[in-house]
């Protein structure tokens, strides 16, 4: 899938408003998607998975500092997920639709704080990118 221009700039402008908060929106974003899809917890077996848990915290600040690595590395996404894509496809076993899963959550996540920002348009180019990152990490599987 090929960002335009303006998908770009959309994309980088909701990642740099969410800047400080990767944490909290990180956070929320995982128990959404544990809510929602509670298959998808059977991946953190290890964890706590309670509201506000220091485990679910730290990986939520994960997962969105390394969405926010690939909106900053737009040009080049297979190599700004290359590691990602190996540890989840080789040691993980993460099954694809997850990925999804996780990108319907983040959407939700950004409506609910930044309203304004989630125009129709930035909708589409949030999603585009979303899908794009998803694509990516699941082309190790083949």
């Amino acid at each position: 899938m090929v960002l335009s221009a303006s998908d770009k700039a959309h994309v980088k402008a909701v990642f740099q408003k969410m800047g400080g908060h990767l944490e909290e929106y990180g956070a929320e974003t995982l128990e959404r998607m544990f809510v929602v899809f509670p298959t998808t917890k059977t991946y953190f077996p290890h964890f706590d998975l309670h509201h506000g848990s220091s485990q679910v915290r730290t990986h939520g600040k994960k997962v969105l500092s390394a969405l926010a690595d690939a909106a900053a590395h737009l040009d080049d996404l297979p190599s700004a997920l290359s590691r990602l894509s190996d540890l989840h496809a080789q040691t993980l076993r993460v099954d694809p639709v997850n990925f999804k899963l996780l990108c319907q959550c983040l959407v939700v996540v950004v409506a609910v704080h930044m309203p304004g920002t989630l125009t129709p348009d930035v909708h589409v180019s949030l999603d585009k990118f979303l899908s794009a990152v998803s694509t990516q990490l699941t082309s190790k599987y083949r």
